[in-house]
């Protein structure tokens, strides 16, 4: 079948397998290039919860291709139906794995809800799989969490929580942007209620990840090496009344909470080397381009940050992350990854520049209907959030029939 893009309020509903591929393969060419002259051999085993989009699917990728690692990954995925294509993150999975075996790379992919208990005990039994196929121990030495989800059960009470984006305390309006055809329009939102900002921490908060080191710790998987990394964003102040002072806000305080207590928990016991978060660069995902205000300020801060040479990607900000900071000191010292005061990784730091800073906002104030196509890069918006999907990728033919299972 011929497969075209379905967007509804900037979501788009199907996926195209083809341009997934040529999507992963891009990623892969670009962390071989890369991360392939690194001369010491970690990590050797990775763990990637949340593997099949954007950064989780870039971390495993840099991982095995810049690394040489043995990786599991772990993500919720559909398959495609008689009416459907498979989401965008199946036809990802399936390339990887397709790349890694073609490179002798030992990989599994897991799909599967990673909250639930049983999850976690499948995933321990898979590590185990892979390393005795790769021949070595084990011990996992990069647990990366990256995942992105509305919903919520907690294995231990069976609670379902769902997350809301919402501001908190007053309610929020603001100039949001329509990459599909570049046009304005005003949105608001009420603020959150206590039960909503509840739920949203449950759901997007840090707990999940202490309950994955827990299982993995009783699984007997950890060491004195491992390095665990989950990633946030921070952003301008113009956008925090949506994002870092809203419910999406709270539930980042409740992920840097959580990792001062695994770093309390395991490495001040010598059980893993640190947990880490990483902030990270705004950037166009299935989930941003639905958040209100973030469209129009994405969209000024690529013009800006293309135009002095800065932009980057997934792939590029995660081989960044791995290669100046998570493994930045060779001997292997956690204490010299670096890190702000707050002891968090900022590979957000040329976003947050004061000059990219400056220019962005000059952008977002003096942008009009008539410019928009000129003083912003609504049109890199667009194409990024379609590749993300699948489409408009270089050099796939989106007029061929192609087979979408």
């Amino acid at each position: 079948m011929i497969i075209k893009p379905m967007i509804r309020n900037n979501i788009c509903l199907n996926s195209h397998p083809s341009g997934c591929i040529a999507s992963v393969q891009k990623q892969i060419e670009y962390a071989k290039k890369n991360l392939s002259a690194i001369d010491y051999k970690t990590p050797k085993l990775a763990l990637i919860i949340g593997c099949s989009n954007g950064y989780g699917l870039a971390s495993r990728i840099a991982a095995a291709f810049g690394y040489g690692a043995v990786t599991v990954g772990l993500s919720k995925e559909k398959a495609a139906s008689e009416k459907h294509t498979a989401t965008p993150g199946f036809y990802n999975n399936s390339a990887f794995d397709q790349f890694a075996a073609k490179a002798g790379l030992v990989s599994k992919t897991l799909d599967g809800n990673a909250f639930l208990g049983e999850m976690k005990a499948e995933t321990a039994k898979a590590v185990r799989e892979v390393a005795e196929t790769a021949k070595i121990q084990p011990k996992i030495d990069l647990i990366v969490y990256s995942l992105a989800s509305p919903v919520r059960t907690c294995p231990k009470t069976g609670i379902q929580y769902k997350s809301a984006i919402k501001p908190v305390g007053e309610p929020f309006s603001g100039k949001t942007l329509n990459m599909m055809d570049g046009t304005f329009s005003m949105t608001s939102a009420e603020p959150a209620t206590e039960d909503e900002i509840y739920n949203t921490i449950k759901v997007m908060g840090g707990e999940d990840w202490e309950y994955w080191m827990e299982a993995l710790d009783k699984e007997g998987l950890l060491s004195r090496k491992t390095r665990t990394v989950a990633y946030s964003y921070l952003g301008p102040e113009h956008s925090w009344p949506i994002y870092k002072n809203g419910t999406i806000g709270k539930a980042k305080e409740d992920l840097e909470r959580a990792c001062i207590d695994i770093n309390k928990t395991y490495a001040e016991s010598g059980k893993i080397a640190g947990a880490w978060i990483s902030v990270n660069k705004a950037l166009v995902t299935r989930s941003s381009a639905v958040i209100p205000i973030i469209p129009l300020y994405i969209s000024c801060l690529f013009k800006v940050m293309k135009e002095m040479n800065l932009h980057e990607g997934c792939i590029e900000q995660i081989t960044r992350l791995y290669r100046d900071r998570l493994y930045a000191a060779e001997s292997g010292d956690p204490e010299m990854v670096p890190v702000d005061r707050k002891g968090r990784i900022r590979i957000d730091d040329w976003e947050m520049r004061e000059d990219v800073q400056k220019a962005t906002m000059e952008k977002m104030k003096n942008v009009t209907p008539e410019n928009v196509f000129t003083e912003t890069d609504v049109a890199g918006f667009k194409h990024d959030f379609l590749e993300a999907h699948g489409f408009d990728v270089k050099g796939v033919d989106y007029n061929a029939d192609v087979n979408g299972s």
